[in-house]
């Protein structure tokens, strides 16, 4: 299981497997919803309201109101002061078929237990069955002892929703691995998470994120010219050498753009 380095908990990275992945999925549905009813520059208090008081979620109660708001900053922070967020607030609207994977990359990177599973799910090659319980081996190898059998069958459920809505596995009841499809979106981010945890040039299409994009190396360093031109980041490739920055995802922002 990736460790990301201390350097990156402050942008909103997690090692702590708290995780939500015991008792939710990552919820792409409901963090649809949300950003769809606010804009790009809300901040955290905007998404509160939007949850609790108008209710774009659709939940019945308040308590399941207050549990998904709960889940939903768990595992995307929903705050702009937060660099993992507001990087994904800013792709979000590029692409909407990037959103599972932009969402995929942010709970991976916000909570160890599905980050745990992520080596397993990859080597799997596609068309093979995917079991739960398969994934829930998989977690329990990242934390040995660390739950019981009854929490281990969740996470191994909701870690199994997880993959599917991320588009890494197919079908409800049986599922099998299927080929995610990369975006330059999504490219973008999965090179900005490898950078936050250090890693420079050509390394960042090596790290767990890029992987996770399921796209071979040509193609991700046709995505992230596209990216480029999309001014989400800058890129230079030629013979041996990449260089890759991130001036607009790395700026600035003032005091009241939280």
């Amino acid at each position: 299981m990736l460790k990301v380095p201390d350097s990156a908990l402050v942008h909103g990275f997690a090692n702590n497997p708290a995780g939500t992945h015991g008792s939710r999925t990552m919820m792409l549905a409901e963090l649809r919803l949300l950003l769809a009813a606010r804009p790009a520059t809300a901040g955290m208090e905007d998404y509160r309201q939007a949850i609790l008081d108008d209710n774009v979620l659709l939940k019945k109660t308040l308590a399941t109101r207050r549990e998904s708001l709960r889940r939903l900053r768990e595992l995307y922070a929903l705050n702009r002061r937060v660099l993992l967020f507001r990087a994904l607030r800013d792709l979000w609207e590029g692409d909407a078929e990037a959103q599972p994977l932009l969402a995929l990359l942010c709970a991976c990177a916000r909570d160890p237990i599905l980050r745990a599973t992520a080596e397993m799910i990859l080597a799997v090659p596609p068309g093979e069955q995917v079991t739960p319980y398969m994934i829930s081996r998989a977690a329990e190898g990242g934390f040995p002892g660390r739950w019981n059998a009854m929490t281990l069958a969740k996470i191994g459920r909701n870690a199994a929703s997880s993959w599917r809505q991320s588009g890494h596995l197919a079908g409800r009841l049986t599922k099998v691995r299927f080929r995610a499809e990369s975006r330059p979106a999504a490219a973008a981010y999965a090179l900005f998470l490898g950078y936050l945890c250090g890693e420079r040039g050509e390394a960042l299409f090596d790290t767990l994120w890029a992987r996770l994009l399921d796209a071979p190396l040509h193609l991700l360093h046709d995505q992230a010219f596209i990216a480029s031109q999309q001014g989400w980041l800058e890129y230079r490739h030629t013979g041996m050498v990449t260089e890759i920055s991130f001036r607009h995802l790395l700026r600035t922002e003032g005091a009241g753009e939280a």
